[in-house]
């Protein structure tokens, strides 16, 4: 062997080479070994995925894609307006949230209906109010002039114009229901009055005193009361005011004015009230 070999290989101007490295191909090799390695592993992870998470995620995915969030078309030109419940997923997604807004009715229109509404009440009321107290100083005074002012009583109250009429030695005679002459010319006035109104709806109320009746025609104070309250009805009627305004009731001895234990007391208690009644409420 000469001296060239065992003193190795020389670069042009005398410089020595390095020497070639002969496992340089096992790098390569592990390099490769590590990716294949590295392929395999995720291959397997993707083998042995949770069927449970990926349809979790697939529908997920599905919902936030599809039009069920953003309403529009199938391509870019095409509107929204089109229908997307063929895009709506299997799970529905949560929806947004989405403010509340009371509906509160406008104020000026509330405001304005209801003063109009009160301002119709009030002026119904006020002038009701003060065709009650005409009719009330017409009768009091026809009451006095004819000698009635001992058997009758007015009075305006929350109900309405209230005509008391004490029924004794004036309309019936004791355990009667049958109208008496004396009276005529006071329930013709009444009728008169009232027909003034026109329009107030009337009550004809019925009491007695608390005697017990027992007879063949009124086995009870309530027929009684009932009977007599029917009888001032029919007159009515018959004198000029209109059926459909008149009521009829008979109280028997439940609301007595004055006691029972006395027999003025109860002659004050046998009466009948004649009720024009309100149409408005009445006033404060």
């Amino acid at each position: 062997m000469s001296s060239a070999r065992r003193g190795g290989r020389r670069k042009r101007g005398g410089q020595a080479a390095a020497p070639d490295n002969e496992e340089r191909w096992l790098l390569t090799y592990a390099d490769m070994l590590t990716l294949m390695f590295a392929l395999f592993m995720v291959l397997f992870s993707i083998s042995s995925v949770n069927i449970s998470k990926f349809k979790t995620l697939q529908e997920s995915l599905k919902s936030a894609f599809s039009g069920s969030i953003l309403s529009g078309g199938h391509s870019i030109m095409q509107s929204g307006s089109e229908s997307t419940s063929k895009h709506t997923p299997a799970t529905a997604p949560v929806p947004a949230i989405i403010p509340i807004t009371p509906n509160v009715p406008k104020l000026q229109d509330t405001n304005a209906q209801q003063i109009g509404n009160a301002m119709v009440s009030a002026s119904g009321t006020v002038a009701e109010q003060k065709s009650f107290e005409e009719l009330k100083r017409r009768l009091d005074s026809y009451s006095r002039s004819h000698g009635f002012s001992h058997s009758v009583v007015t009075n305006i109250t929350r109900q309405g114009l209230v005509v008391r009429v004490l029924t004794d030695n004036l309309l019936f005679t004791s355990g009667s229901a049958t109208l008496q002459s004396t009276g005529d010319p006071l329930l013709d006035e009444v009728a008169h009055l009232l027909n003034i109104d026109r329009k107030n709806p009337i009550t004809v109320e019925g009491f007695t005193d608390n005697v017990p009746i027992h007879t063949a025609q009124f086995p009870t104070n309530w027929q009684l009361s009932a009977s007599r309250s029917v009888n001032v009805l029919l007159y009515l009627t018959a004198h000029g005011v209109a059926r459909g305004r008149l009521n009829a009731a008979g109280y028997a001895d439940l609301h007595p004015i004055a006691s029972n234990a006395t027999a003025s007391g109860r002659a004050r208690n046998r009466r009948v009230d004649i009720v024009l009644d309100r149409d408005y409420p009445a006033p404060s």
